[in-house]
């Protein structure tokens, strides 16, 4: 019998972008979608805008510093799908069961993410490639 599933709902699909404005002007043109939410979130070193789409959300990212992670990843890859993010119950609780079966992940704790949220980053490279955030409203 499988285990109890910890993901509720896709919360967001995170593209990182060079132009935010330009990005955000697309989809609005494009798509008829408006900016809910924007942000700069220091420690991450990102500027975000959220777009609503039904009860999720698209989320373009574009690098504050040279030195984030978004930044460093663009240098290699280029424009682009960056990460899902996942909602969660408890951000605690679905990080450690991925920590319990031996997946690597990124935060070793939960952490304050953008929109008051909790949030924990699991690698890519135990996760078949794609970079999961695990969400907590």
């Amino acid at each position: 019998m499988p285990a109890e599933p910890v993901l509720t709902e896709i919360d967001h699909v995170a593209i990182a972008v060079r132009d935010l404005d330009a990005a955000v002007a697309y989809y609005e043109a494009a798509y008829g979608v408006e900016v809910e939410h924007r942000e700069t979130v220091e420690r991450d070193g990102v500027e975000e805008a959220l777009l609503r789409v039904a009860d999720s959300y698209v989320q373009l990212l574009t690098p504050t510093r040279d030195d984030s992670p978004v930044a460093k990843w663009m240098e290699k890859r280029g424009e682009g799908i960056h990460h899902v993010g996942y909602r969660v119950d408890d951000c605690a609780a679905a990080l450690e069961r991925v920590k319990a079966q031996g997946h690597q992940v990124i935060d070793d704790a939960p952490r304050p993410g953008s929109r008051g949220t909790t949030v924990a980053f699991i690698h890519p490279k135990t996760a078949f490639g794609t970079l999961i955030e695990l969400v907590q409203e």
